[in-house]
This record gives structure tokens, C-alpha cells and sequence, in this order.
């Protein structure tokens, strides 16, 4: 199974920023790469919430998968979290 090299709270980070600056979300730099390297910072706590969010999946995320390996990946993604 292909992995990203990225850590998931980055990666949702970044696609927080992006929705913020980005012409393609809410923002309005036609090119947001360097302004989102900048920024994705900004929006962890963000990642973190939703992340805590998605820890317990709903009703047709249980039936496409394994409840417990779901639950264990996002606890290994809040357990990182600094003062977890």
C-alpha cells in the first residue's frame, strides 16, 4: 500500500492554507504554493480538530473498512501531537 512521506496533520494543514489563499478556495493568489509553504503552520490546531474529529468513523466509513485499524491510525496521528 503506497504512504505518503508527508505527516497527515501537514497535509491537511496545507490544504487548510490553500483553501485561504489559494485563487482554486477562498483566497485570491492565482499561485499559493510559496505563500502556503509560508502559512500551513498556521493551520495545525486546525488539522489537529478535524483529525479528532474523524477518530470515531460514521456509519458508511465502518462498513467500507476495519473500525479498530481506523481508530488506531488516527490515535497514532493525535498521539504525536505535542502535550497529547
Amino acid at each position: 500500500m503506497p504512504t505518503s512521506a508527508t505527516p497527515a496533520v501537514e497535509r491537511i494543514a496545507r490544504v487548510l492554507a490553500g483553501r485561504h489563499l489559494s485563487h482554486n478556495g477562498e483566497g485570491s493568489d492565482p499561485h499559493a504554493a510559496g505563500a502556503v509553504d509560508a502559512a500551513w503552520q498556521d493551520h495545525v490546531e486546525d488539522a489537529y480538530a478535524i483529525l479528532h474529529t474523524l477518530r470515531e468513523p460514521d456509519a458508511q466509513m465502518a462498513q467500507a473498512g476495519d473500525v479498530t485499524v481506523w481508530r488506531s491510525m488516527i490515535g497514532a496521528v493525535l498521539a504525536r501531537r505535542p502535550g497529547a
